[in-house]
């Protein structure tokens, strides 16, 4: 029965129903007009905050980690697959609509970003903490729903993400090395303990290191191959702008698999309105010392993943003459292609590119979940032990299972989520707006941009000695 349940309910928000697509496509279109299309306006500025983005203090991570670890969640299998998928069922022209939806992201990460910060809080360590069922709380004075949020949250990157992550590093690894999966699950596993154990700082530090490395290196390599093959790329954007309209042979059955897959898949992967991100973008002390300076950080995230990092991929892939790509696998798609252009090199690419999207999603799949201890009075020493054991101890199992159920579950989880928050943050409109207003008057009139209390109104209230 519950089994059924889940399926009905998969069914309505992802499949046929897709009011998820609908929600967040909405929320995009809602916030991108309300802010200004901010996207296009202060699209130099989020790359100029970059500059003062490495300071933080002892309350909190810098800005620059919070991106990187709200990166290393965003940036995993779905990049490499998740694309390939998209093209493989609604052809190059789904890559276009991957776009259009990462630029309404933009608007709606840079919302929930910066309700993460207004609402922020402080755990026993004095650290920020925040997310969702912060804002929804403070900013709504709604407990039960920040409740339902931060069960789903746990559900979902508590314990069954990263336990599927460690799964597609193992599969890998043992496809192609022949590796045990034994001895793969218990290297995962001690690695990945090693990790979180450092705390969110710990964490944080490891994804400013990695996620740099290893997102430059693959533009990196899509940079070349585009070099190489340049005289192709004119024809490469005109498929894609025909094949996005319809334009071609497949006509209208084309154009509708094309929006359907692209927008699903840029949603996937760029998380933005799922109420994911906002667990980092809160626990960064920012530089200035204003929401929306986060706000706009995080807004950078929706375009380096999609726009540069699903990009990548899908260059990689529609500049690779490996025939038809109807009805073969993502990632097989991902591989054929990066062998076309690398020989055998591409495969040992993919697999190490596979390893280490992943990997890091993990980590950063613990500090979205570590966030809502403190919610629930729960960030202790023995409350982070146990859900610290209980983390670790479901990747080690988790590498090894089929569990089809269990992603079935959680992909109710993360819908659940992602509902509550796209609902939340359309209600705070009014907040998003004014502290948005406040940051650019301070721009325009040269003032300082440090917030405080009371600088403007905003719903309901934030921690006493926040701001």
């Amino acid at each position: 029965m519950f089994a059924e349940f889940v399926g009905a309910v998969n069914n309505v928000l992802w499949n046929q129903g897709q009011v998820l697509i609908y929600m967040l496509l909405f929320a995009g279109i809602w916030f991108t007009a309300k802010l200004g299309i901010l996207q296009v306006w202060h699209f130099k500025h989020m790359f100029s905050l970059l500059k003062t983005s490495t300071t933080a203090d002892k309350s909190g991570i810098s800005s620059f980690q919070a991106l990187c670890t709200s990166l290393s969640a965003r940036v995993g299998t779905g990049n490499l697959a998740g694309v390939a998928i998209a093209i493989s069922l609604g052809g190059s022209g789904a890559i276009f609509w991957m776009w259009v939806i990462a630029f309404l992201g933009m608007a709606t990460g840079f919302a929930e970003s910066l309700l993460a910060q207004v609402y922020k809080v402080r755990n026993s360590d004095s650290e920020f903490r925040g997310g969702p069922a912060y804002y929804i709380r403070q900013g709504l004075n709604n407990r039960w729903l920040a409740v339902l949020f931060s069960l789903s949250l746990f559900v979902g990157y508590g314990f069954i993400f990263g336990a599927n992550q460690a799964n597609t590093i193992v599969d890998a690894l043992n496809h192609n090395y022949g590796v045990p999966t034994n001895y793969l699950s218990i290297g995962i596993t001690v690695i990945a303990g090693i990790v979180v154990l450092g705390g969110l700082r710990g964490i944080a530090r490891f994804s400013a290191v990695v996620v740099p490395f290893m997102g430059l290196a693959y533009v990196i390599v899509a940079l070349g191959i585009t070099l190489i093959n340049f005289s192709a790329v004119p024809a490469m954007l005109y498929d894609i702008i025909t094949s996005a309209f319809g334009l071609q042979e497949a006509g209208a059955g084309a154009f509708g698999a094309a929006i359907k897959n692209g927008i699903q898949r840029g949603l996937f992967s760029n998380e933005a309105g799922s109420g994911s991100v906002p667990q980092a973008a809160a626990s960064a002390s920012p530089q200035p010392n204003h929401p929306a300076t986060q706000g706009y950080v995080q807004m950078l995230g929706v375009f380096l993943d999609t726009m540069v990092l699903c990009t990548s991929t899908a260059v990689i892939i529609l500049l690779a003459d490996t025939g038809s790509s109807v009805g073969m696998e993502g990632i097989r798609l991902t591989q054929n292609a990066m062998e076309f252009h690398l020989g055998g090199f591409g495969s040992h690419f993919v697999t190490a590119a596979i390893t280490l999207f992943a990997f890091t999603s993990i980590v950063a799949n613990y500090v979205y979940a570590e966030s809502n201890l403190h919610f629930f009075k729960l960030d202790n020493k023995a409350g982070r032990t146990v859900f610290t054991l209980a983390f670790l101890l479901m990747i080690l199992w988790g590498s090894q299972a089929t569990l089809a159920q269990i992603w079935a579950t959680a992909d109710m989880a993360l819908g659940v989520m992602t509902v509550i928050n796209v609902v939340a943050i359309l209600l705070l409109t009014p907040t998003i707006i004014a502290v948005s207003k406040d940051y650019t008057k301070r721009r325009q009139q040269n003032l300082p941009l440090d917030y405080k209390t009371g600088d403007c109104k905003i719903q309901g209230s934030s921690e006493k000695g926040i701001w």
